[in-house]
């Protein structure tokens, strides 16, 4: 799909209304997410981000503008912090943030302020174009690349009180931010699925490929188990931290776990051919394995150990 096309088909696909994490269907949410990155991760990216957008104001007792795409921008890397300041109208934003996808695509976003507080705003992306500037070209792969991935600068670009949502530090410390963080997680699984149904297709009556299909087969089911499971464990308690933390890092470990394993396979078992001759492919395992980068390894491992001493 171009930009154009993944636009469409986005606005399409996010007229269907997800059930919001922790009221009852959670585990539904993350089947129907897993389902969109079976079909496109491109496609998925962006839709988990508008659905997690939509779940994020509703958790602040806001709902989304209508007819609007939304993403949500929270990367957080030095020397790229976004700074609030009051005026005497108001308040205006100035500063860098990477990693933003959907850049021309989206209408709005919820964004991450790293100065003075760590707070997330509502920025309508349509407005004052003149005090936004968009490059594109720092997204150097191939992956994604029909995303808009790129980043973002703001030129003091004007803000009204009803554009802070919650106070500061709340999108990190409410329970719903790892509820939000299965979401990705989700999508994973469904992108790595996908190269299972192209290994099913392509199956050779070779012993070694049937090996390494029984291992795929068996890690899909294990994904799509896990995020069955987190669903149900969700709605369960839904106001729970902890848990929540606890959940959602041991989920994208075992799935980037698991994923990872689904692409080595892969490749041992059909060699370059469809990742150099085959372009859905091609993308799709190279879109698979950076959407997984997004875990942070041994990081979040450390936290779960901290969590659970």
């Amino acid at each position: 799909m171009t930009a154009d096309e993944l636009k469409s088909r986005l606005s399409d696909v996010v007229k269907q209304k997800l059930p919001l994490p922790g009221r009852g269907h959670t585990a539904e949410r993350h089947h129907l997410l897993a389902e969109i990155a079976r079909e496109d991760l491109s496609l998925a990216k962006l839709a988990e981000a508008h659905w997690d957008a939509v779940a994020i104001l509703a958790e602040a007792g806001r709902s989304a503008e209508p007819n609007m795409l939304y993403a949500v921008w929270a990367s957080e890397i030095p020397n790229h912090i976004i700074r609030l300041e009051r005026t005497a109208d108001g308040f205006h934003i100035s500063g860098g943030k990477p990693f933003c996808s959907g850049l021309g695509i989206v209408d709005r976003a919820l964004l991450t302020i790293g100065l003075p507080d760590e707070r997330l705003v509502e920025v309508d992306l349509r407005k004052n174009p003149n005090q936004i500037s968009l490059d594109l070209d720092v997204w150097k792969t191939d992956a994604f690349r029909n995303t808009q991935t790129g980043a973002i600068k703001f030129m003091e670009l004007r803000l009204s009180q009803d554009s802070l949502i919650g106070d500061p530090g709340w999108y990190l410390e409410r329970p719903g931010f790892w509820h939000g963080a299965c979401g990705p997680a989700a999508c994973w699984a469904g992108g790595v699925a996908g190269l299972l149904d192209f290994a099913l297709a392509s199956k050779r009556d070779d012993p070694h490929t049937f090996a390494h299909l029984g291992a795929m087969k068996a890690s899909v089911w294990g994904m799509y188990a896990l995020i069955r499971q987190a669903g149900g464990e969700i709605d369960a308690a839904p106001f729970d931290s902890k848990a929540a933390q606890s959940r959602a890092l041991q989920v994208r470990h075992l799935i980037e776990q698991m994923g990872t394993n689904t692409l080595q396979r892969f490749s041992r078992a059909y060699g370059p051919h469809p990742l150099s001759m085959n372009e859905e492919t091609s993308r799709r395992y190279q879109e698979a394995d950076l959407y997984m980068r997004q875990s942070h390894g041994e990081r979040d491992l450390e936290s779960l150990g901290r969590l659970i001493r």
